[in-house]
């Protein structure tokens, strides 16, 4: 027996799983009770929330993102911070930074919105390169550095960050290793004719709107930080690792899988974030499930969300506008499942 293995945690027992069942069934409530419809994208907050990582949300403007956010984290008593990304915002409007007080005469240390449990980026995209850096050492290393101290962020924390595919004018595309450092990918599409109507009668009576109460906390962050260490407890067999791992190998000889015309479409694969991602993901859908174990349906239902924001598609792609969804379905069929 190897030393990991002698060392590995069990996983989630049954009285733990039907404990973990509980809580994410009164946050998954709580939450609907103010977001109609949206499934996809709670499923995919949860999971980035149970996973310890960072998700990244693409759609037009008015689909609920913001009042998604927010809503998480009423749900489990939480600090929320909506930071409006604009090309003048400035790194230490982000991290923060020293004031002189004249008082004391000594300069005090104002941290900066990051400094929250979940933090909005709301249109990413449109703050400068400099600034959209000043995220990354805050969702990497889960701290900042003002003038040489470092401060680290509260836990749970998951950055949010939202960008609008049709506005291209006064944006700075996020670079492929920032893009690289979210753990997901959340496409967010319209709302069926039958929730907007929801929302419709919602607004009506009262209970959706900018009058509406603030949504009552059901959950605490040490019950999420509760939940995120059972996460990591999940089984993972080594032939699901093997799979994972396949998966996004793949990606980086997609013209030995797919053949040259593929080929062409994809420049750089995934890197082996993409493998993490999977890894930590699968375990937070497995739990969502109640299950201990990962599965490969787990792996698979997450293959848009893990990997279309980190396939560089090529001029080619994009002129042909092959979707990163399209080449991602096709490797997934081309590989084996155990």
């Amino acid at each position: 027996m190897t030393a990991t293995a002698a060392t590995a945690a069990p996983p989630p027992s049954q009285t733990e799983l039907a404990r973990a069942a509980e809580t994410l069934g009164r946050i998954t409530t709580a939450f609907s009770e103010r977001v109609v419809g949206q499934e996809r994208l709670r499923s995919a907050l949860l999971v980035a929330l149970l996973s310890e990582g960072h998700v990244l949300l693409e759609s037009v403007p008015g689909l609920a993102k913001t009042l998604a956010a927010s809503t998480l984290s009423q749900t489990v008593a939480a600090r929320f911070s909506r930071i409006q990304c604009t090309p003048d915002l400035l790194p230490s409007d982000i991290i923060g930074t020293q004031v002189y007080d004249p008082r004391n005469h000594e300069f005090e240390t104002q941290l900066g919105p990051v400094h929250a449990n979940f933090v909005l980026l709301d249109e990413i995209n449109r703050s400068s390169a400099k600034t959209q850096s000043a995220t990354l050492e805050a969702m990497q290393e889960r701290q900042t550095s003002i003038a040489g101290v470092v401060h680290p962020l509260p836990r749970p924390f998951m950055v949010l960050a939202t960008q609008n595919p049709i506005e291209e004018e006064g944006t700075y595309v996020l670079p492929h290793a920032q893009m690289d450092r979210f753990l997901l990918k959340e496409v967010v599409t319209y709302p069926s004719e039958a929730d907007e109507l929801v929302v419709l009668d919602r607004i009506e009576s009262g209970t959706l709107g900018p009058d509406h109460e603030d949504t009552a906390p059901v959950a605490s962050p040490d019950d999420i930080v509760e939940l995120q260490e059972l996460a990591k407890r999940v089984y993972v067999d080594p032939a699901i690792k093997r799979y994972i791992v396949s998966l996004v190998a793949a990606t980086r000889n997609v013209g030995g899988l797919l053949g040259p015309q593929a080929a062409a479409y994809v420049e750089i694969g995934a890197s082996p974030r993409a493998s993490i991602a999977f890894f930590q993901a699968a375990r937070a859908v497995a739990l969502l499930q109640g299950r201990s174990y990962v599965t490969p349906d787990d792996v698979r239902d997450l293959r848009h969300s893990v990997l279309r924001h980190r396939l560089h598609l090529s001029f080619e792609a994009l002129a042909e506008r092959v979707a990163p969804e399209t080449l991602v379905d096709a490797v997934v069929r081309a590989v084996p499942s155990p």
